[in-house]
């Protein structure tokens, strides 16, 4: 957070979106831009110390072009869906942000970080499918109840899409990749623009 703030110099007058986000992450910075969280209904209970928020999707944004200064998303474009989803995603937040900054768990780093068990977004789809639902770390990490379980579950098998440096790159053309990294590895990557 405090490198996003440096970037965009992002002060109490910074208009934001934040796409999928709550307040607790923006708690982070020492100055509070002009912030309007955007979550699915859903996330009603955690979004209730917002002081501005909208239920509805990232895929199709409900605000003019260029509302934002920025508009910001940590780890949710691979929850959109689809190739052709991601790219509506990707559009939308490129409409209604003059900048942007998402980010994107790396696919090509060792350790799947929904599910946090290594090299399970490796293996084919039917094999994931075996294996999930019986075993994966967040389940052992994480007490949910069980249909919120299972709703995950099945949220990560047939909607989470993670997207790897080059795929992110086409997603934003004209702005840059910044690389999180973790004992030298990219865990994360961040698409930033313009």
């Amino acid at each position: 957070m405090q490198r996003f703030a440096r970037e965009f110099g992002i002060t109490g007058e910074t208009r934001v979106l934040d796409i999928g986000g709550t307040p607790d992450n923006w708690l982070l910075l020492a100055e509070q831009p002009r912030l309007v969280l955007l979550n699915t209904p859903r996330a009603r209970e955690e979004l209730a110390g917002a002081a501005s928020w909208v239920a509805g999707d990232g895929r199709s944004l409900p605000f003019r072009d260029g509302a934002f200064d920025v508009v910001f998303s940590n780890s949710v474009i691979e929850h959109v869906g689809d190739r052709a989803s991601q790219q509506r995603f990707a559009r939308e937040v490129a409409r209604v942000g003059r900048a942007w900054w998402v980010q994107t768990p790396n696919r090509w780093f060792p350790v799947e970080q929904h599910l946090l068990t290594p090299f399970v977004h490796w293996l084919p789809k039917a094999w994931q499918r075996a294996i999930v639902p019986r075993f994966n770390i967040w389940s052992v990490l994480v007490r949910v109840t069980p249909d919120r379980r299972r709703f995950y579950i099945e949220h990560y098998l047939n909607e989470v899409r993670l997207l790897g440096a080059g795929e992110l790159r086409a997603l934003f053309p004209g702005g840059r990749l910044i690389r999180e990294r973790f004992w030298g590895i990219t865990k994360s990557l961040i698409a930033a623009g313009p």
